[in-house]
Order: structure tokens, then sequence, then C-alpha cells
């Protein structure tokens, strides 16, 4: 039998605005990605490439407020090293 009591979802006051942080940067990089190419990239070249690594971390500060990233690492842990 699997027992799987150690990956219950908890909410935590913490990792939420730490979450809510992480979403204002990435969405502020969104917002003013072509400068900040502009400025540290290839220019127009790379805008795409920086709105996805923008939008890579909306995401992650979404996932990260919502206390999700744990279980979501936790599933790929078990899944790589098959713990019982």
């Amino acid at each position: 039998m699997y027992n799987d009591k150690h990956m219950e979802y908890t909410f935590d006051i913490g990792t939420f605005f730490i979450g809510i942080i992480i979403l204002l940067v990435g969405a502020a990089f969104m917002r003013w990605h072509q400068a900040i190419a502009d400025n540290f990239g290839g220019g127009v070249t790379s805008y795409d490439k920086y709105k996805l690594w923008a939008l890579g971390a909306c995401i992650l500060g979404f996932l990260v407020m919502l206390n999700l990233h744990w279980f979501i690492l936790g599933n790929i842990f078990k899944m790589i090293f098959n713990r019982s």
C-alpha cells in the first residue's frame, strides 16, 4: 500500500508573500523586456527570449505563491529516485 501523507497541501503566508514578490518582478520584467534586452542582450533579436524568461518568472511566482512548488518538486524527485 502506498501512503502519501508527506505531500499534503499546506498554505504558508511566508511563501505567499515571496511568491507575490517573484510574480511582481516577473511582471516588471515582462513590462520592460525590450529595454532590458536592449541594454543587456542582443537587442531586437533577443526580445522573445527575454519575454519567455519573464513569463517563466511569472509562472514560478504563481506556483510559489500557492505553495505548489514543493508538491511539483516532490513528484519529480519521486519519479527520478522511485521512493516508496
